[in-house]
Order: structure tokens, then C-alpha cells, then sequence
């Protein structure tokens, strides 16, 4: 039986608002994402990945087209509670804060979107643990950690409030060949384990043999 479609990118096109009446950073794209994969779209630069990001997180709408997320067009849902609690976004370059401990990062997470916890800490620890990170990291600062382990960090950030989607931007960019399959495995498993829908944006051939499905962006000019 196929797996259930949470997202549907249905003849989605974007255009900036001083370009050109033709000149589109995306054009007529359509993709279907289903739960319990793990995706990569790739292209080369300027083909419009990071534009299609900010579509499917609801930071930009589109031009023309549809973005449907489990049933609802994007531009009808409350897309501050989408981005707190349906979806979790992983970035190449980490966004964790610095100066705070790496459990501090996953609580901040959790009080940002009001979740009621007893012991957030605790909580916290499971999700690091998930990721392959051992209890004793739990207070020790960003900035002592390396890119793996940020990157870790990161992405038990984005399962803080458990959402349906996860979606990376590289989130390999910066790692080592081995550290990077670490990182793809855990992806992995939160697909196929977890049932989530797993979207990775990547220059990497790696991620691409990994996924279960690659979609290319080619540039429209």
C-alpha cells in the first residue's frame, strides 16, 4: 500500500516582484512527497532550490500554482503554527546559538512553541540520545562541539515538537564523508523508522544515492 502524500507541489512557480514578467526562479515545478521517505532535490546553482525551500516552509508564496500540505493549501493555514509544529527545518550552517549548551538549544525549541513538558531537560537528553549523542554532551556549549555534533544538535532540535516533515538544506554541506553518512543515516531512520517525510536540498551524491526518490531543478533561463 502506497504511503500517505503530505505534500503536493502542484504547478508551483515563483517569480520575484521587481523581475521581469518571464524571468522566473522557478517555473511550473509539480512534486509529490510521501510519508515515511526520504527525498533529495538537487541543482545546480541558481536553479532555484533554496526559492522552492522557502515555498515549502510558507516563507514566500507562490506566483502561481499550489503548495498542498496534508490536505491544505499553504496559503489557508496559520503558517506560524505550520513552521512551529508541522514542520522541522535543518540548516547547512546549524543556526544553533552559540553560547548556549546544546540541551539549552533543544529547550529553547520546545519553549518557543509552547510545549508543555515536565522535565524539558530530560526530554532534551532522549532526543539527543536519538541522534547519536551521548547524555554527557547535554551541557556542554555549541562552540566546544564539532560540525557533526552541531549538526546532531540541530537536527534534535528540529524533532523537539515531533513534526510530520523534516526539511534540510544541505545539512551535509560542511561535514567529512563519514560524519556525513552518520548524519544521512539518522535522516534515514527517521524515515523509514519513524514514518516521517524526510527533504533534503543537496550538491551531494552521497545524499542522492542514499534517498528514496532525487528530483532535479534545472534552471529556467
Amino acid at each position: 500500500m502506497a504511503n500517505k502524500t503530505i505534500l503536493s507541489i502542484k504547478n508551483a512557480s515563483y517569480r520575484y516582484s521587481d523581475a521581469d514578467s518571464n524571468d522566473y526562479a522557478l517555473k511550473d515545478i509539480s512534486f509529490d512527497f510521501e510519508e515515511g521517505k526520504m527525498y533529495a532535490i538537487r541543482g545546480r546553482s541558481g536553479s532555484g532550490k533554496t526559492t522552492l525551500l522557502s515555498l515549502i516552509s510558507g516563507l514566500e508564496r507562490c506566483s502561481e500554482g499550489q503548495i498542498i500540505f496534508d490536505g491544505k493549501d499553504l496559503k489557508d493555514i496559520n503558517l506560524d503554527k505550520y513552521r512551529n509544529s508541522d514542520i522541522g527545518i535543518v540548516f547547512q550552517s546549524y543556526n544553533l546559538l552559540p553560547f548556549m549548551s546544546a540541551s539549552e538549544n533543544i529547550i529553547l525549541s520546545m519553549d518557543v512553541n509552547g510545549l508543555k513538558i515536565a522535565d524539558k531537560k530530560k526530554k532534551a537528553i532522549e532526543l539527543m540520545e536519538k541522534v547519536g549523542l551521548k547524555e554527557e554532551y547535554a551541557d556542554r556549549k555549541v562552540l566546544r562541539l564539532s560540525g557533526g555534533e552541531q549538526q546532531r544538535v540541530a537536527i534534535a532540535r528540529s524533532l523537539s515538537y515531533n513534526p510530520k516533515m523534516i526539511i534540510a538544506d544541505e545539512p551535509t554541506g560542511n561535514l567529512d564523508k563519514q560524519t556525513e553518512k552518520e548524519i544521512l543515516d539518522i535522516f534515514e531512520k527517521l524515515a523509514h523508522e519513524e514514518g516521517k517525510c524526510v527533504i533534503i536540498v543537496t550538491h551531494s551524491a552521497n545524499v542522492c544515492a542514499k534517498a528514496d526518490k532525487v528530483f532535479d531543478l534545472k534552471k529556467h533561463n
